[in-house]
């Protein structure tokens, strides 16, 4: 039996047993999206409302309309991830207090549609809140200068002259 690259994972019930925890940890900005399941595998994901808000998230998966206490997600986490394991999960699930949403509960697949990512190949453990993508050139691509970047636009060539004038004066 081989060992999940995600092992570490929080398991369903550390979460449900410490979502008012996690609400405040995003409340204060102290943690992005994270991924979670149980024996290792990514099953669910929870990310801000904020994140979720700017990726357009209403826009391409819905949303409930309710906004369920820390308290209530986490008695009925387990559930909702059975739900996500048979194909049967609904809306992402907006979690925080006084109808204010703070982070939101989403399948894997969900997270991945949110960013615009691909799927893995079947078969295939993918956390798609830790990916990382090949950032070599394109066959093709050629380097460019800044100059270049800013020839047909006005605006970005002042504010490129202002920049090297003040670095000039800074040196002398």
């Amino acid at each position: 039996m081989s060992v999940s690259p995600y092992a570490e994972l929080p398991s369903v019930a550390e979460i449900a047993g410490d979502v008012a925890g996690v609400v405040e940890r995003f409340r204060r900005g102290e943690t992005h999206a994270f991924a979670f399941g149980d024996r290792g595998v990514p099953e669910a994901v929870v990310a801000s409302f904020d994140q979720y808000d700017e990726l357009r998230g209403e826009e391409r998966l819905g949303r409930d309309k309710t906004v369920v206490a820390p308290e209530v997600l986490g008695r009925q986490l387990p559930e909702l991830v059975e739900a996500i394991r048979r194909g049967m999960f609904g809306p992402p699930v907006m979690v925080g207090a006084d109808g204010e949403p703070v982070l939101v509960l989403m399948s894997t697949q969900q997270y991945r549609r949110l960013r615009g990512d691909d799927e893995p190949p079947p078969g295939v453990l993918d956390d798609p809140t830790v990916r990382s993508y090949d950032s070599a050139p394109t066959p093709g691509s050629k380097p460019f200068s800044v100059d270049e970047w800013a020839k047909d636009d006005p605006f970005t060539q002042q504010m490129l002259d202002e920049i090297r004038q003040e670095r000039g004066s800074a040196d002398g």
